[in-house]
């Protein structure tokens, strides 16, 4: 694998009802089985170039997962918060703006700390964002050092979990109702902050997650090591008090993203990516072509892997979506192709992938009535590429579509008018572009 970190963490600058009975009534959106095929003929392995031209079919009728958002960490003890005017660009939903709608903070150890995190996270809520938060530590008085380590004692396993519940209740009395909160940020690359083992993560879900008062992201390994999680899907105690699954993608080839253990057991759970920077930490992020790498990656994670949402590391970061001067950048564009447009509630529906060499799409339908199709298409490649699309049983008479290439940032064409379902767009070299029906 590729080097885990560029920029080390830690150098960032620097009765009543059962939670399981009120969450169930909240409604979870469960992540549909992933089908074998996509529309218009047999899936081809991850990374495997097709060898003729074909039309896109997209099947409205054929869903797959609910997409829950896609956003990105803020962390204020390791960098300065977002400004004012940084937080309605990264999730308002205006011309300029990222649209994200999920916002990570951290569970601080320090409770003194806790309050940082308050103003970006209410202005994301009011934005209609969700947050979540991930812990790197226990407080110190619950670790202990192991085999030139730490680890959470065994004996503060419930102080532990009434920890998390603090930090919930604290968010919320201070306007900020916390979707989840994560037993642990990558407890399999603890070289810097707390491990577990897997024996000891399902151990906590089992006799300890049950009492934490919103749902738990569990177990966030940092390359979606399946021997990580393998256990808490085999484990029905530990499984029954996870609600996501969370996984980082550092590294992960394309291969990995599938996970069909998940897919047999994990029917009623979530699944989230919860962080990633891509593919490394070191570039600009307006270096061109290479910010298309983030495209692909986005649409590998939702296609390959199902995952409901997509999660950056640092919001504004010169390799981030948003640079340092609070402009989106040629990566955050090329999340904006998706966070913009497929909003919280869309579902993925069947769209065939990999029409021809070096183009990549995916599909979405939502909006008022359900009936609004979303087509996000990726080309790589250095030529510009007709594509013909077309959308089963649709109605749609047209279809607008934004552009982002070498030049332009999510600039709007002049869209294209749909007959009989079909329309036929030119994919410039090197660009994505994302289609809205209407």
């Amino acid at each position: 694998m590729t080097s885990r970190e560029n920029e080390p963490r830690t150098t960032r600058h620097p009765g009543t009802p059962s939670r399981r009975t009120v969450l169930t009534t909240m409604g979870a959106l469960p992540v549909a089985a992933l089908a074998a095929t996509t529309a218009g003929g047999t899936a081809r392995a991850s990374g495997e170039p097709s060898t003729a031209q074909a039309g896109v079919v997209v099947n409205p009728s054929a869903t797959r997962q609910t997409i829950r958002g896609f956003g990105g960490m803020n962390h204020t003890v390791w960098i300065s918060d977002l400004t004012a005017a940084q937080r309605d660009a990264a999730f308002g939903n205006g011309d300029g703006q990222l649209g994200f709608s999920v916002l990570r903070i951290p569970v601080h150890e320090d409770r003194a700390n806790w309050s940082r995190e308050v103003a970006t996270a209410r202005r994301a809520i009011e934005h209609g964002a969700t947050v979540i938060a991930s812990p790197w530590n226990p407080p110190a008085s619950m670790i202990e050092n192991f085999g030139g380590g730490r680890r959470l004692r065994y004996d503060q396993y419930g102080a532990y979990a009434q920890h998390l519940n603090d930090f919930t209740t604290f968010m919320r009395d201070n306007g900020v109702n916390l979707y989840a909160v994560s037993v642990q940020n990558e407890p399999d690359y603890a070289h810097d902050w707390t491990a577990w083992t897997p024996t000891e993560m399902v151990r906590f879900l089992r006799e300890n997650a049950g009492s934490i008062s919103t749902r738990v992201i569990a177990p966030e390994s940092f390359q979606y090591v399946k021997s990580f999680s393998d256990p808490i899907l085999n484990d029905p105690s530990a499984l029954a008090n996870m609600d996501i699954l969370g996984a980082h993608l550092y590294g992960t080839p394309f291969g990995d993203f599938s996970y069909p253990l998940f897919q047999q057991k994990g029917q009623g759970k979530e699944l989230w990516m919860t962080e990633v920077y891509h593919p490394n930490s070191s570039d600009s992020a307006d270096l061109w072509p290479q910010a298309l790498d983030v495209g692909e990656h986005i649409h590998r994670a939702l296609v390959d892997g199902g995952f409901q949402a997509y999660v950056w590391w640092y919001i504004r970061r010169s390799y981030g979506p948003m640079r340092e001067d609070g402009q989106i950048s040629k990566r955050g564009a090329n999340m904006a192709h998706f966070s913009k447009f497929v909003r919280p509630g869309h579902v993925r529906v069947d769209a065939t992938a990999n029409p021809q060499a070096n183009v990549y799409t995916s599909a979405y339908r939502g909006g008022s009535g359900g009936s609004q199709i979303v087509i996000v298409a990726i080309n790589k490649g250095t030529g510009s590429v007709s594509q013909q699309f077309t959308i089963q049983n649709s109605t749609a008479s047209r279809v607008s579509s934004w552009l982002t290439d070498a030049s332009r940032n999510l600039a709007p064409q002049s869209g294209a008018t749909v007959s009989g379902g079909s329309f036929t767009a030119q994919l410039p070299a090197r660009s994505v572009t994302t289609f809205v029906t209407a």
